[in-house]
């Protein structure tokens, strides 16, 4: 045995006492396989474990290089090379080596769901972990039961069609992917389906905390567990429209400030969504952890698209419009699916910035749904483009156009615009579109109510009798629209009417059913003080009256008295015309004169002397004194008694802080 062979033979030794040993001291088994191939560079058991040591090490790039650099030597490293791809992120390609591989092992197939899983592709990920779990019977059953458990619940979310089994809830995982299962199904709005949820998710709670307890895990490890159950239940509560309780987990939750950006990142959307326009500098606040950088891989490309949209109106909300503008454009090359919910966000910023017309052509160009037609039309409607909204929804296809919501709006625009012919016109479209196609739903017959109602407000009672005559034929049990059609045939052929008035039910059989004493005695539209009350007799002789007010009441007996007439009233003479007039409007009235208001052309200041006032009077001013017209031009008069003219007053200044 030469030195190179009894070198080698001593380092396998090596390498195999590491490889059995408890330590995993994977360093040092790296170096001895390096030695190994700078001895021997073909050594295949050698470069097997020098990859096996880096990817337990983590070091996934230099694992992949090291295989695609010797590739004679990784022919059976096929797992190996897709694991390292997986964890590098690159799971496309990652997928790609394992779908060649032929007759794949367990491990392979264990792969090959994970990445099934993250490239979103959940039906056949569901497949795979189908078919491993019916094959396979060793201590890893109940982690591939909770890795289905989580593809059911993406399923859930994606509304999958396809049967899916029932799944046992013996751990803390298994039920919180069960109640994770529920939250997706009832997020549409069944609130008994989140009732259930929420139910789980504390069971959950209160599992995972006793079994990790069992386990001896510390107080940290437990908390971090236990947030994620209680971010979800958050989540549960939201949606149940329990804001304020959900609001305070998500708060703890990043008050405890995490290590796991991904629920960092859910948890602070969430609390977006909450905020709503209100409180937007928490919200901004929050929308930088919801970004955050390598999240990318961490989230589902839902939960991705929410953040991206919820960003967006986060900018229109603050007023950064052009920052609105370039999340909305974003948002539509990366998700396409999102492009009616973008363009309508960006038309709105239009709005704000009273850019009606750009908004209008941006919703019209983007797409050619009724709803963002619809829209555009309300923003038309709103700065009083009466003509231009008239415009899109004449344009739009015959199917839309025929709904009563449309046809509606056509004619309430025409009407305002005195055009009634127009208003007709579409009616008449609406009705032929339904016949033409025989459709007898309820559209038809609102079509013809339309029809006659427009029309009889109109005076047009023949034509409006002849859409009451279509009408009948689709229903002609309908009491109203019969009777409808006796007054309309009343108006130009008496003859009809009496004719079909045969057909409406009697009198007698209308009233049958009406309580005539419960219609008198109800103060449903009357006030209380005129509502008829309903005489009964008492036991003791006297007479009750009840109401629907109140209780029973005793009612007095009153007697009827004879008027009482003056002591000389003459039948003979006739009464006085006024004498319902009150006495200032008679003919004989004459008003009494106010002493108070006698001599005031005497009156003067108090203490004015005698004949000051002829002093004063400027109709008694001699004939040469005239009166100054320029008031700046002769010396101020005082208006003020004598008692002021005698002395000056002097004013005194308040002292400060004096009385």
């Amino acid at each position: 045995m030469t030195s190179k062979e009894n070198n080698l033979s001593i380092l396998y030794i090596e390498l195999n006492k590491l490889g059995r040993s408890a330590n995993n001291d994977y360093e040092k088994a790296l170096k001895v396989a390096n030695k190994i191939l700078g001895l021997a560079p073909d050594e295949e058991a050698a470069f097997k474990c020098k990859i096996i040591c880096l990817i337990q090490l983590s070091k996934f790039n230099d694992a992949l290089q090291f295989i695609n650099k010797n590739p004679k030597l990784s022919t059976n490293l096929d797992f190996e090379k897709a694991y390292c791809l997986y964890r590098l992120n690159q799971v496309q390609e990652a997928y790609n080596v394992v779908e060649k591989i032929q007759n794949p092992s367990m491990k392979i197939k264990e792969l090959k769901a994970q990445i099934l899983y993250r490239l979103e592709k959940y039906e056949d990920c569901f497949t795979v972990y189908r078919d491993i779990i019916t094959n396979s019977n060793d201590d890893y059953e109940d982690e591939r039961e909770t890795n289905l458990a989580a593809v059911l619940v993406q399923l859930a979310v994606n509304n999958s069609k396809l049967d899916v089994p029932e799944l046992r809830e013996d751990t803390y995982e298994l039920t919180y992917n069960s109640a994770c299962r529920l939250v997706a199904q009832g997020a549409s709005g069944d609130r008994n389906t989140l009732i259930e949820a929420e139910k789980k998710l504390r069971l959950a709670e209160k599992m995972c905390k006793e079994s990790l307890e069992e386990d001896e895990s510390t107080e940290e490890e437990i908390d971090d567990e236990l947030r994620i159950i209680k971010v979800q239940l958050a989540y549960c509560l939201q949606l149940q429209g329990r804001e304020k309780e959900a609001q305070v987990l998500y708060t703890n939750a990043l008050k405890a400030k995490p290590d796991d950006i991904a629920l960092i990142a859910v948890a602070s959307n969430n609390l977006i969504t909450l905020n709503k326009d209100q409180n937007v500098f928490d919200s901004k606040k929050r929308m930088k952890y919801a970004t955050n950088d390598g999240l990318e891989h961490k989230l589902t490309s839902k939960q991705r698209c929410s953040i991206a949209y919820n960003q967006c109106l986060l900018a229109l909300y603050t007023n950064q419009g052009d920052n609105c503008h370039q999340l909305c454009k974003k948002l539509m090359q990366t998700y396409p699916q999102l492009l009616i919910d973008a363009t309508i966000v960006r038309a709105v910023q239009l709005n704000k910035e009273n850019k009606i017309k750009e908004a209008v052509n941006l919703l019209l160009d983007h797409t050619s749904e009724l709803f963002v037609k619809l829209v555009s039309v309300q923003l038309l409607l709103s700065q009083g483009e009466k003509y231009e909204a008239i415009k899109i929804l004449e344009n739009l296809n015959e199917k839309d156009k025929a709904l009563p919501g449309i046809v509606s709006a056509l004619v309430t625009l025409y009407m305002a615009d005195n055009n009634r012919d127009k208003a007709s016109e579409i009616l008449k479209e609406a009705v032929n579109y339904y016949k033409l196609n025989k459709d007898k739903s309820e559209n038809l017959g609102t079509m013809w109510r339309q029809a006659a109602d427009f029309h009889l407000r109109s005076g047009q009672i023949e034509i409006a009798a002849a859409s009451l005559e279509s009408l009948l034929e689709l229903s002609p049990t309908d009491k109203k629209t019969l009777s409808q059609l006796v007054i309309a045939y009343s108006k130009f052929s008496p003859a009809k009417a009496q004719l079909l008035s045969k057909k409406l039910p009697p009198m007698d059989h209308l009233s049958e059913a009406i309580d005539v004493d419960a219609l008198e005695t109800s103060n449903w539209i009357i006030g209380t003080k005129v509502v008829k009350r309903k005489i009964e007799p008492s036991p003791a002789g006297g007479l009750l009256t009840s109401d629907s007010t109140g209780p029973i009441v005793k009612k007095r007996n009153k007697r009827k008295r004879k008027g009482k007439l003056p002591k000389n009233y003459d039948a003979n003479s006739l009464p006085d015309p006024e004498r319902w007039l009150p006495k200032y409007e008679r003919t004989g009235y004459r008003k009494k004169r106010d002493r108070r208001n006698r001599d005031t052309a005497m009156k003067g200041t108090q203490g004015t002397a005698a004949g000051a006032s002829d002093l004063y009077d400027i109709t008694k001013m001699p004939a040469n004194v005239k009166p100054s017209p320029n008031p700046r031009q002769s010396p101020a008069v005082e208006t003020s008694g004598p008692r002021q003219q005698q002395r000056k007053f002097q004013q005194k200044k308040k002292k400060k802080g004096g009385r």
